[in-house]
Formats: structure tokens, sequence, C-alpha cells
């Protein structure tokens, strides 16, 4: 059977159409204005990709904070059963999943079958998630894969305190004056998404294997520090922003 999951991320729209329960196809868009019309048209664009006309997708589900919006969807799941269900699927050894996104991260204990036994979400502040880091990238006026890669070559600590995004920019700034290495400034904000999240996540128990997936997960820098703040390897799988669309894919298979 063809079926398709549709993740309504607060920037991007992902989904993933699976045949028999393997990918097919992926797409990607922004999420926009309009997020019922972004969805039509990346499930378009992927049904092209897999060389199927829409009609042949027999079940969509809908996942993310957006899910309620895509009105054409057979149902809904939560991003938390979405996100342990891809990952399991991909990575079954993994127990404890991490999925930073654009505003908000969360933390879900799965068991060998992906059902989720426990999580815990950050969804009160952008100052743990991937808009965090676009907001300072602007303060450091470099483009985030510089900042990545600059991170990655710090040599000194500069803590970022605040624990909102608005006054983290202002100590950023501070920083900047007090002619801080830019490289050593870009690592105290991974460092500051890192030391968040592990926070939270420590409100669940954190067993191995750990997988990071995510728009953020993609980021080197905030993997690098992630594995320090936890003491834990940090498998990050292939597509890790289209993991939670394929959780969304395979239960609506199921």
């Amino acid at each position: 059977m063809i079926s398709a999951g549709i993740d309504m991320g607060a920037q991007a729209v992902k989904v993933v159409i699976v045949n028999d329960g393997k990918v097919v196809a992926r797409s990607m868009t922004h999420t926009g204005f309009e997020p019922l019309e972004s969805a039509k048209k990346a499930l378009d664009d992927a049904a092209n990709k897999a060389g199927i006309p829409r009609e042949d997708i027999k079940s969509v589900i809908a996942t993310g904070a957006g899910r309620k919006a895509v009105d054409f969807a057979t149902r809904t799941v939560t991003e938390v059963t979405a996100d342990a269900r891809g990952v399991v699927s991909l990575l079954p050894s993994v127990r404890t999943v991490i999925d930073i996104g654009a505003e908000e991260a969360r933390g879900i204990s799965c068991d060998a079958e992906g059902k989720v036994l426990d999580f815990a979400k950050n969804d009160k502040c952008a100052a743990g998630a991937g808009a965090f880091v676009e907001s300072m990238a602007r303060a450091l006026d470099i483009k985030i894969p510089e900042m990545i890669a600059i991170s990655l070559k710090s040599t000194q600590d500069a803590p970022i305190n605040a624990t909102c995004a608005v006054f983290a920019e202002s100590e950023v700034v501070s920083l900047i004056h007090s002619k801080i290495e830019k490289a050593d400034i870009a690592h105290a904000v991974h460092d500051a998404i890192a030391s968040r999240v592990s926070s939270m996540v420590r409100r669940i128990p954190v067993e191995k294997d750990v997988a990071l997936i995510g728009g953020v997960a993609n980021n080197a820098a905030v993997v690098d520090v992630m594995k320090k703040h936890l003491g834990v390897d940090i498998i990050v799988p292939e597509h890790p922003d289209y993991v939670s669309a394929l959780g969304a894919a395979l239960s609506a298979a199921a």
C-alpha cells in the first residue's frame, strides 16, 4: 500500500511517501502563510518524484505543530509518536530520541517497537531550538554554514547565560563589542542550545542508543556539544529532518 506522512513544521513542510514500508519519495517546502497549500504542494511534489498519481496514495497522516491544518489527511498523530516510530524504523537499537526543530525540542524514551514510554518538551522559548541559531547568526553577520564551521574551531569559552533568545542576542552583541572571537561566540551559541536541550532530555530516562533528529541535527556543532553535555555518543540518521514525516507515513501504512 502507498501511504504518505506530512510533517507540518513551523518553518518547513516535509513529506515522505512509502510503498510497502519502503521510502519512494521525499519533498520539502516552506510552510509560509498558507500551510494547507504548502502541504498540498509538498505532497504533489513527492508524488511526482515517486512517479505516481496522487490518487494512488491511499492513506495520509499529518503530524507536527500545524497538523490540524491538513484537512485532507486521513488522520493525525503527535510529533512524539511520529518521531519514535520513524527513528526505530531506521535505527532499531535507539531507545532515546532527541528532536530539535525550528521552534521547539523534544526528548522521547521508546521501546524496541517504537512505542513511546515517556517524553519531555521544550516549547516555551526559541533559545533551545533552531530559530535561536538563525537569530544569533544574524547578530554575528554570518551565514549558518560559516557559523558551524568556525564554532568547531573555537578555543575559548564564552558562555551565554540568558534563557531567552531576545536577551541572548543582547549578550552576543555585548560579546562582539568586547572583541571576543566570532568562533568562540558561535560555540557559545551552540553550547547554550545543547545545555538547554540536555537539561530537558534528562527529565526522561536517557538510555542508549541515542538519536538526534530534526533540522538542527544537520548542525555538526550542535551534535558535537550535545555529546559532551549528555556524555553519550549520538547517532544522526540520514535525512534527519524527514524522520517525523517517515514515522507518520509508516503509521499511515499500518
